[in-house]
């Protein structure tokens, strides 16, 4: 193995922190006020065991499934992030990364590389967005994402703009103009990897978002974006049903954690939807996103694919989730970690990590194909799973007893 090989997603993110400047590496940490939701999401995976077999085990298993029309190896996607300085290759490297693994990959709004250039080098490319301006300027936003032949749509709903952090939010400058530099530079010089990195390129990390405007036009500052997106008013469903009717194609809702809003999704037109807190850094002490899947499923996964992110650190718990009703899960930090610590290639051994931990759990579980995973393959503990805006329980396994919040 290279010296860039790691076995872990653990051990990426420990390279990771080693390699990236402070203010980056807290940055892709994040999580809001105490972290109750961050650390809940990767926790509560840890609660749920599994009921394997010991004889008849099948001698090979079919990861492939599919997600939102997208054929892909594993039910496993990448999902849409701001990389702005993690690496200087940012979200086409992963992109080519999730080509290269046979999976799709979904592009923000607010990522540092033109849509053109992240589906050029991976054709199954979900755009994001977040709602921002009026109408006019989502159509238009659309439409580029559109004219790139970007393969689905993506809208994430679920943010607050909290921003205190108990342990204190990084640092992040609005442009790397030279006085920046200079006073970032104490960071950069004692990261001498991620330093040569950006050296190579002759350019410092691009703090713009060139998706928020027409291709060609000079793309703002991130946090210039950000301040538009908290000057809008939220959406409301008709916006989302708009929007859904607008692309016409297949359509993916971000940020659901309630039965009802489920429900109101698939309404608006979603074809699918992610159960999902923004990855702990949104509402902090919103349930683990796993704990909310299973109402979620069984209320609307006979009408829209149902997928789930948060947490997601191994291949067991890309199955437990499978198992529990997702079509298949998005990882965001997980793969910025491998980005950091080995670009490209750290990213595929993020996937592949990912994979053999899911071929590891079938073949202990017995199940030949990840379609076969049922409830009944998870020890789901008393009191674990959260049925949040519905009339619950929907989900209840026995002999456990599952909680219920209204």
């Amino acid at each position: 193995m290279s010296s860039g090989w790691f076995e872990t997603v653990a051990v990426a993110q420990r390279r990771a922190r080693k390699q990236l400047p402070k203010s980056v590496y807290w940055s892709i940490v994040a999580g809001s006020e105490q972290g109750a939701t961050l650390t809940d999401n990767v926790a509560a995976f840890g609660e749920l065991g599994f009921t394997p077999h010991a004889g008849g085990l099948p001698a090979k298993r079919d990861l492939a499934t599919t997600v939102l029309g997208q054929p892909v190896s594993t039910p496993v996607i990448c999902s849409p992030t701001g990389v702005q300085a993690v690496h200087p290759d940012g979200e086409v490297a992963v992109a080519r990364a999730a080509a290269n693994r046979g999976t799709a990959v979904g592009l923000s709004s607010f990522g540092s590389k033109p849509v053109e250039e992240v589906v050029a080098a991976n054709p199954q490319t979900f755009f994001q967005v977040y709602w921002i301006g009026g109408r006019d300027q989502m159509e238009a936003r659309v439409e580029r994402a559109r004219a790139a032949g970007a393969a689905g749509l993506i809208i994430t709903l679920d943010w607050t703009f909290a921003s205190g952090r108990d342990w204190g939010s990084p640092k992040i400058p609005e442009r790397m103009d030279l006085a920046t530099m200079v006073r970032y530079a104490p960071q950069a010089l004692v990261r001498p990897r991620w330093l040569a990195a950006y050296a190579r390129t002759f350019r410092p990390p691009d703090l713009k978002v060139p998706n928020m405007v027409a291709a060609g036009q000079p793309a703002p500052t991130f946090f210039g974006a950000y301040a538009q997106w908290a000057a809008t008013p939220p959406p409301a469903w008709d916006d989302v049903a708009w929007l859904a009717q607008l692309w016409g194609g297949p359509f993916l809702v971000k940020g659901i954690i309630r039965v009802d809003d489920a429900k109101r999704a698939v309404d608006a037109g979603a074809s699918a939807i992610s159960v999902s807190n923004h990855g702990g850094n949104d509402l902090d002490g919103t349930p683990a996103t796993i704990r909310a899947l299973p109402a979620v499923a069984a209320a609307v996964g006979g009408q829209a694919e149902v997928l789930v992110d948060g947490g997601i650190r191994r291949g067991g718990d890309v199955v437990k989730a499978v198992a529990l009703g997702a079509r298949a899960v998005m990882i965001g930090r997980a793969y910025l970690w491998g980005l950091a610590a080995n670009g490209q290639a750290g990213v595929e051994n993020v996937l592949d990590i990912l994979r053999g931990g899911i071929d590891s759990a079938l073949l202990g579980l017995g199940k030949a194909a990840i379609r076969d995973l049922t409830p009944d393959d998870i020890v789901v503990p008393p009191g674990f799973t959260r049925t949040l805006g519905g009339d619950g329980p929907v989900f209840d396994p026995a002999p456990n007893r599952q909680a219920t919040t209204g």
